[in-house]
């Protein structure tokens, strides 16, 4: 996770935004700066907790500046569905602040830190900058291409496949904003929440992970998940960072080799 050290820490979280928008689209540095001088005051937040809830009227856009949360849905009989991760770096849909309520709810999985960018504020990013805003508009076609690598996920790849699939996907995600050391990366999910990502019970996910350790596939101790085969995992799961979308003009700025690490 980003160090919390040093004289200015929310300048450090916002270069997670500009990292990862620099995974689609070269930014000039005078737009560079434009987001890091966005003075929003990054809110502490405990963990699972939610920033806004099904049928609120949306206050802003959420940026994630540390921690990891996720976007979900309760059913009446209080099961639920997490049907997007945010990590460092990502705005939990940057254009939510169009709707009158909420379709959707969005909590923190971890102790976060994030901000609320106001919804003029974004206006004047989309229209007063344009190449910011192409880099928007790719970040919005990526969520929603994982967001049909989901539905897939857990429509049709058998259990072991889709705890492994996400495991791939959040690896290359994370590294992408340069929080990944080697093949080793914080992972910081309980098996609670990974069960309601991938449809699975709790019991049946544990046997999953279990399974991917007897194979030699993962290491989980804690927060921190280490992939031993990365090849074989992607190969197992079927896996394919095609819909990530990182081989775009901004990719220099990220280790281009999904597949081999």
């Amino acid at each position: 996770m980003p160090t919390q050290q040093g004289p200015d820490p929310s300048f450090v979280l916002m270069n997670l935004l500009i990292r990862k928008l620099s995974n689609y689209i070269m930014l000039p540095e005078a737009d560079e700066r434009t987001l890091e001088g966005l003075s929003q005051t990054p809110t502490h937040i405990a963990a699972h907790t939610d920033l806004i809830r099904e049928d609120a009227p949306p206050d802003g856009v959420y940026l994630i500046l540390s921690g990891w949360a996720c976007r979900y849905k309760t059913l009446p009989d209080g099961e639920r569905q997490i049907m997007a991760y945010f990590i460092p770096g990502d705005l939990c849909d940057q254009r939510i602040f169009v709707l009158k309520r909420m379709d959707h709810s969005i909590s923190t999985l971890t102790p976060a830190k994030v901000a609320v960018i106001p919804a003029e504020t974004m206006i004047d990013l989309t229209e007063c900058h344009p190449r910011i805003a192409r880099a928007l508009w790719w970040s919005t076609l990526v969520d929603e291409a994982i967001t049909r690598e989901w539905v897939v996920n857990v429509g049709q790849r058998k259990a072991f496949e889709r705890v492994a699939h996400l495991i791939c996907e959040m690896f290359v995600r994370v590294r992408a904003v340069g929080l990944a050391e080697d093949l080793s990366f914080e992972f910081p999910v309980t098996q609670t929440d990974l069960a309601d990502t991938v449809g699975l019970t709790l019991v049946h996910t544990n046997r999953m992970l279990q399974e991917l350790r007897a194979e030699g596939l993962i290491a989980w101790k804690g927060k921190r998940l280490t992939i031993l085969d990365f090849e074989r995992l992607a190969d197992l799961s079927m896996f394919n960072p095609n819909y990530l979308h990182l081989e775009h003009e901004g990719a220099g700025r990220c280790d281009r080799s999904a597949s081999s690490p």
